[in-house]
């Protein structure tokens, strides 16, 4: 039999792996910056904990556009198909919220003679917790267990959320009164704390200007909550975190929690914490590695809040930087030199 010549299979380009969840972070980077103006940091490490699946607590102001900033980010998300999932949900806490106002609660029904779960507000893939420090400590260890264990127990039957569940809590550092201090434990379950300051003159001028158009959808496709899931697996997967990132890390956390100004120092859990919101970061500016610039960047708003100092000793930022100065020099010095042999 006559043998054909065939024609050669050129081969197919490989597409880095990463490629997907960079252009979901750009999408989310390009919607919410259309929405909101002067904000484009807050909007980086509101994209940062997302893919590291934290949350973030804010401090701010009265119309600083943290609304605005969350409905952005929870419109920008489609739901997974056969799933009816609100997009965004926003809870005002109160001092006499329940908790049953916010993670649901059994009704009687007459017909089939059953209880049956009504799930409250709580069941959104971003949830904006409005002055979560008004309110009582029974609905803030509520919101704990859902924080932390992506779950809420009513009538002691367990609810799971859905693995997308993303909190941005808020709270008023200028007005005290009538409030609830968050405990150490609940601040523990925050990814980031960021202070919200006014935006600058340019930007707020634009905020004036664009009033009209940023009321009009965004002509920038929506991406789907699989899409946010698999980034983050992504992510973890083929960012790569250096061991001497971890020495680092480890070493700056023994610097503060041995620091004379601090009465409580650093849990494990921050630490722990701390490697996806490097490769967030990482993935952010393009690299498929952790560089020791990312640590500067993250650690005040990953440690600052856990840390605490004893009065008037100054500011929990400046003890970061100082005893993170050491371990920075010498992680950057190494790798410098070259990878680390395995």
């Amino acid at each position: 039999m006559a043998s054909y010549p065939q024609t050669p299979v050129e081969p197919q380009p490989q597409v880095h792996p990463l490629v997907a969840p960079f252009e979901t972070a750009q999408i989310l980077r390009r919607r919410l910056r259309a929405a909101i103006k002067g904000r484009d940091e807050v909007i980086d490490l509101i994209i940062v904990a997302l893919l590291a699946d934290g949350h973030v607590l804010l401090e701010d102001y009265p119309g600083s556009g943290k609304t605005t900033l969350a409905k952005a980010l929870g419109e920008s998300v489609t739901d997974a198909e056969g799933q009816h999932i609100a997009p965004f949900r926003r809870v005002q806490f109160t001092p006499d919220l329940l908790p049953s106002d916010v993670s649901g609660v059994s009704v009687f029904d007459a017909p089939s003679g059953r209880f049956e779960f009504r799930p409250g507000p709580i069941f959104a893939h971003v949830l904006l917790a409005d002055e979560i420090n008004r309110t009582s400590p029974k609905v803030q260890s509520a919101m704990l267990e859902a924080m932390a264990e992506k779950q809420v127990t009513v009538d002691n039957h367990t609810y799971p959320l859905d693995a997308f569940f993303f909190v941005i809590a808020t709270q008023n550092p200028r007005d005290l009164a009538g409030t609830y201090p968050l405990p150490v434990a609940q601040l523990d379950r925050f990814l980031f704390k960021i202070q919200m300051d006014f935006i600058e003159r340019d930007a707020e001028i634009d905020v004036l200007m664009s009033r009209k158009q940023r009321r009009v959808e965004p002509a920038e496709p929506r991406v789907t909550r699989d899409a946010v899931i698999a980034a983050r697996q992504l992510m973890e997967e083929y960012v790569h975190v250096d061991p001497r990132i971890h020495t680092c890390l480890v070493d700056s956390a023994r610097n503060i929690r041995a620091h004379k100004k601090v009465l409580q120092g650093l849990s494990t859990r921050s630490l722990v914490l701390m490697i996806p919101a490097l490769q967030a970061v990482a993935l952010l500016n393009q690299r498929d590695f952790v560089s020791p610039q990312d640590i500067a960047y993250v650690a005040p708003f990953v440690f600052a809040h856990r840390l605490v100092i004893a009065p008037g000793a100054g500011d929990a930022r400046s003890v970061i930087a100082e005893c993170m100065k050491g371990p920075l020099e010498t992680l950057t010095r190494s790798t410098m030199a070259g990878p680390q042999q395995q």
